[in-house]
């Protein structure tokens, strides 16, 4: 396949990649910067409907798309980021919300799932109840024009936040829920590590929903990732790879920083997002020319530890 040699999809950022920044910060920063495509944090938005739904009323008069949302509630059970409601069907009640508030303001964007760890470790029944969940949430989302995009999380969330771990395991669930607008949510850095993953890559096309990007450090809390391009994450070779199995939708900037002592939000989150934009069309370009089929997601030292060389 013939590939462009302009970085092919649209740059977007995650509301949580700005911590530091209020939702009206973000509309602004990102339109200054020339940034037309954001994912929507619900943890941003004012918790009164009528005001949040002025706020997403404000993002996109100002020219913005929403390409993605997370919802608050997220993870259809208890997880150690969102352990509230502790009631399953409070829990597909607020995301529900989530789509009605937002799905006006963002015609066929992504809502973002995760499985939520397993009860008392029963991993064959957190994958049965996240089948009927999500056809629950398919049937709501249809109903409004969006999609659903579950994200298999990495190992390290392991029963705090996720009981699937691989694309090919979120690949088998979603075709266990059997819906058109139920696919996957791509996260290289949750992803990278997982074995085979260039097949799995090529064995999900048209299921791959949505995009998102950062780069690998051992982490030194649950949310440590860093600025692309500083890490080991393989970035170029990834985004051709779902570039050929036909991805078109955003690339997504989603660094997760807290619990560390130099948290991206304490830098220029201007400067981190003009840095990053930078990266990737760089990591594009550079793998451009790449043939090789060869993909060592762990790199040469085989482990995928790396110690912290700053942001």
């Amino acid at each position: 396949m013939t590939h462009p040699a302009q970085l092919p999809f649209a740059y977007a950022v995650n509301q949580f990649t700005t911590t530091g920044w209020s939702f009206d910060d973000d509309v602004a920063h990102c339109t200054d910067a020339g940034i037309g495509v954001i994912e929507v944090c619900q943890d941003k938005l004012d918790p009164d409907p009528h005001r949040a739904a002025a706020q997403l009323e404000r993002a996109v008069g100002s020219g913005l798309s929403i390409s993605s949302v997370q919802a608050s509630v997220r993870a259809m059970f208890p997880s150690a980021g969102q352990p509230r409601p502790t009631d399953h069907r409070q829990r597909l009640d607020a995301f529900e919300q989530c789509v009605q508030l937002v799905a006006p303001y963002a015609p066929d964007a992504v809502f973002v799932t995760n499985t939520g760890p397993a009860p008392a470790g029963n991993m064959a029944e957190a994958i049965r109840q996240n089948i009927v969940d999500h056809r629950e949430l398919a049937d709501v989302a249809t109903d409004h024009g969006v999609r659903i995009g579950l994200e298999p999380l990495n190992p390290v969330s392991l029963n705090q936040e996720t009981a699937i771990w691989t694309l090919q395991q979120g690949l088998d669930l979603i075709r266990e829920v059997n819906r058109e607008n139920v696919g996957i949510c791509f996260d290289t850095w949750n992803l990278w590590q997982n074995p085979d993953l260039l097949g799995a890559i090529a064995d999900a096309g048209d299921r791959l929903f949505l995009l998102q990007v950062s780069d690998w450090r051992t982490p030194r809390s649950g949310a440590d990732r860093r600025s692309v391009g500083t890490g080991d994450i393989p970035t170029g070779r990834l985004l051709h790879a779902l570039y050929d199995a036909g991805y078109r939708g955003p690339c997504v900037l989603e660094i997760l920083s807290d619990g560390v002592p130099d948290p991206v939000s304490d830098g220029d989150l201007d400067e981190v997002l003009r840095v990053n934009r930078a990266a990737l069309e760089r990591a594009w370009a550079e793998d451009l020319t790449n043939e090789s089929n060869v993909f060592a997601p762990t790199g040469s030292r085989g482990t995928g530890f790396r110690e912290s060389r700053g942001r």
